[in-house]
Order: C-alpha cells, then structure tokens, then sequence
C-alpha cells in the first residue's frame, strides 16, 4: 500500500482532495494550549480545521484524535461541531511525564512557599474518538457500502497469557437469570478480551497503578465475577473445577492494551542524519520533558508516540486494504502504524523538517513490514522449501 507525507498548511493540502476518500483519520494535532504565543496552535481548536478532515473522510470513518488534559474538551467540541459524532474518549497512560512547575519558594525566596508548585505531573493524554455521519440506514449497511462505520474488535483484542477462559454450561441461577458454569473454552473470549478505552506504556510507575488481582473473585450481588475489569463472566459462585473467566493472573493492567515503546522508535531510520537539539518547538515540550529542558535527538520533535500505539488505533479503526489520513503528521508515528498494519496513508506535516523526518521514519517501517511479510511466506515449491 502506498504510503506519502504531503508537505504544507492541511487546510489547503485537504482542499485539493476528493471528498469520501479515506477509510479512518488518527492523528495527534497541536493541543491548542498556546505555547510561545503560537496562534495556530490555538486555531486547531476551531471547527474549521475539522470540517476539511470531515469532508474527505468517507460516511461512516472514525477519528482518533489525541488531546491535551487542559484542552481537549474545546478540541472534543470543535469536532463536535464539524459535523462529527463523538463516539468516546479513549486514556493514553504513560510513565515518562515530567512535571512543568514553577517552584513558588524559589520564585519567592521564602521558605514559608517551599513544596507549593503549579502543574501536576502529566501521565495520560485524552483521544477523542468520533464518527463521520453513517449514510446508510444502519452500520451494517454503511460497512457492506463504504467498508467504514464499525470498530475492528477481534483484531485489537488484549492477548491472554495462561489458561483460556470457561463458559456457560446448563445449571441455573433463578434470581440471576443466568446459566450456570461448564468447563470449555469460551469461543467469545478465544481472541482475548475486549479492547477497552484505556492503553498504557507498560512503564512500572502505571504497573504500579493496577492491583494485583491474583486468581480470585470479584463479587457482584449474588454473582461472582472473575475480576472487577470485564475480564470474565458473571453467574453462581463457582466450585474448584468450574473456574469462571480467562484463569490468568497479576496486575489488572493485564486488562488492557500495552504499547510498549522501543528506545530506537524515535529515531529509526534516521540513522543518516545527524543529531539534532529537539524539546522546544511545540506546547507539549515543557509539558512531558519539564522546563526549559533540551536533549539530544535525530528527531526532535516533541511528543513522539509510540509506534505501536499508533498501530494498533489504526487496526482498530480501519478495514483490510483502507486508506488512513494524518493532517498533522509530525514526525510520522501514524504512517509507521499504517505501512506496518498493512494500509494506505497520506499524512500532512507543514514544517519540512519534520516531514523529511516522517518519510524517513516510514519509509524504515516499510521495509520491516517487507520483511517480516517475506520471512513469513509459506514455501509454495520444492525449490522455494529447499
């Protein structure tokens, strides 16, 4: 699928393309909190900006769009406004926010101030995720018309580690309305559990946010439920041998999606360039890396996600063979997701520097989506086995 970063203003980069066209848009736009006086950072949060995105996305297409925790309800709103359907909002939880806090004893030289800040330290970023108008009767139609309209559930599914889960059998549970419990493997939960509308890093500071739920029972009323996040079924208490739920174990962070990110995602396939100071060029620098702070980095944009967090949004959201847009494609995450995951994408990034980035960055994903694909090709020949 081909893949391609168009370099200017989104707004007139989205005029010249036909409306209908794209399957799905994830993008991580400015969050409008108006760093060094940046005025477009604060014009993303107007309706017009959406409106271009709305047009060329066909009926029925979603949109992921991240969001700053001070902002994001007057993002969610101009989307809203657009023309949009606001379908939820997902939790990004990560580990390596720093705080951007002033210091009031320091400010004030007076030790009656000391410990007295201004900021929380940041650890979730919102996505906003909504929906372009269905133009058929019902989501079954628009997807069997356009190919858009539903989220890929199976495809994005929390893997299991351990045992498989346990399904209804034939007793009975009168004030439950509930059937009771046989052994077998549930084939609901066969691809794993739900996707839920919360993802983390996998970082030990969000570990440590999750109990550690062992192998134990949740109690609802009269039901007892395998864990208290979703992760098995409800009915009479169970024996030994009618284990409700999935049979596995730890911390409830199990429950949900975990984007690990690789120390070399930022800057894979820029190996060529040199090192660059990065951290200062956008609102969420001071935000997630602390005040005044610069490091050294081939890619010194700012708020980087991580790959597979990208991909996974785009699976979700995106039927096999669809074409995905980013109108604010940065340093190119969404387009890295989108080759890996097999799809089309156009992303627009007005600053060159950073779409030079981008197609760099891509363009490495490509040839390690190729790869894999090549080395996991089943033989079709005597020659091709030897």
């Amino acid at each position: 699928m081909r893949a391609e970063i168009l370099t200017g203003d989104m707004r007139d980069i989205l005029a010249g393309l036909e409306a209908d066209r794209f399957h799905a848009c994830v993008t991580d736009p400015p969050y409008g909190l108006g760093f060094m006086g940046a005025a477009w950072d604060r014009e993303v949060l107007r309706p017009a900006y959406w409106r271009e995105v709305l047009r060329v996305l066909r009926p029925g297409a979603h949109l992921a769009a991240f969001a700053g925790t001070r902002t994001w309800h007057r993002m969610a709103v101009a989307i809203e406004d657009a023309g949009f359907e606001i379908r939820d909002t997902l939790m990004w939880v990560y580990g390596q926010g720093l705080p951007k806090s002033l210091d009031v004893g320091k400010a004030t030289a007076s030790t009656e101030w000391n410990g007295w800040g201004t900021n929380l330290k940041p650890a979730w970023e919102p996505i906003i995720l909504a929906r372009k108008s269905l133009s058929e009767r019902s989501v079954a139609e628009n997807v069997l018309r356009w190919g858009t309209g539903a989220i890929n559930v199976n495809a994005c599914r929390i893997p299991i580690v351990g045992r498989k889960g346990y399904w209804p059998g034939k007793a009975h549970v009168p004030s439950l309305g509930v059937t009771g419990f046989g052994r077998g493997t549930n084939p609901e939960n066969e691809g794993g559990r739900w996707p839920a509308n919360l993802a983390h890093d996998g970082s030990q500071m969000v570990l440590d946010l999750f109990s550690d739920t062992g192998d134990g029972y949740g109690v609802c009323g009269e039901a007892f439920s395998r864990n208290c996040y979703g992760g098995g079924q409800i009915g009479a208490r169970p024996t030994s041998d009618q284990v409700v739920g999935h049979g596995d174990g730890g911390s409830a962070a199990r429950f949900f999606y975990c984007a690990k990110a690789s120390p070399s995602d930022r800057d894979d396939g820029l190996a060529r360039l040199p090192g660059a100071a990065g951290g200062g060029r956008s609102e969420a620098a001071a935000e997630s890396r602390g005040e005044g702070s610069r490091w050294p980095a081939k890619n010194p944009h700012p708020t980087v996600k991580p790959t597979a967090l990208m991909a996974w949004l785009c699976r979700l959201l995106t039927p096999p063979g669809g074409e995905i847009l980013d109108p604010f494609a940065g340093s190119g995450s969404t387009g890295r997701g989108a080759v890996l995951e097999g799809f089309g994408f156009v992303g627009i990034e007005i600053d060159p520097d950073y779409a030079s980035i981008a197609r760099f960055r891509i363009q490495a994903a490509a040839e390690r989506a190729a790869k894999s694909q090549k080395a996991t090709k089943r033989p079709s020949g005597p020659e091709e086995a030897a």
